[in-house]
């Protein structure tokens, strides 16, 4: 069964709540792109008059993680997944409406692959980068995910 932008915001509620709260949706997802988009608003704000950078971090995070939940359902493996680490980079004031776009697929499931067949733990950066209503990039992350084949 596919994941979908309703399963996935499902999940959010039930199991991320902060993030759901915060605003933060999947929008579209594929095999090799999604996108999730969170709106500034008084729940999400910092005292700057823009979007808190963690909520940012939410949304970008989403948008990579939904590729990776993507690709270990499609492996039919049960495949743990982590964040090792995380980078970012904001250009621009976080206000309105900002979309976050991954678009690494292939890249993931490149890594899912290898884990699978060696059984040996794999490490995928995949990058988000976040743009406002505008069309201007207001901040990219960067996600070091690790899967491995459980036991």
């Amino acid at each position: 069964m596919a994941l979908t932008p309703s399963k996935i915001n499902m999940f959010t509620f039930m199991k991320l709540p902060s993030a759901w709260w915060c605003g933060v949706r999947l929008k579209y997802i594929d095999d090799k792109k999604a996108m999730t988009t969170v709106k500034h608003k008084w729940i999400n704000q910092n005292p700057f008059k823009s979007m808190f950078w963690a909520v940012q971090g939410m949304a970008a995070e989403l948008s990579t993680g939904t590729l990776v939940m993507n690709e270990i359902q499609k492996s039919g493996k049960k495949v743990s997944m982590l964040v090792a680490n995380n980078k970012a980079t904001f250009t621009k004031k976080a206000t309105g409406r900002i979309n976050f776009t991954c678009e690494d697929g292939e890249l993931i499931a490149d890594a899912i692959n290898k884990t699978v067949e060696s059984g040996e733990g794999q490490t995928c950066w995949m990058k988000a980068v976040g743009v406002n209503q505008d069309g201007v990039e207001v901040s990219t992350f960067h996600f070091e995910w690790t899967v491995k084949v459980k036991a």
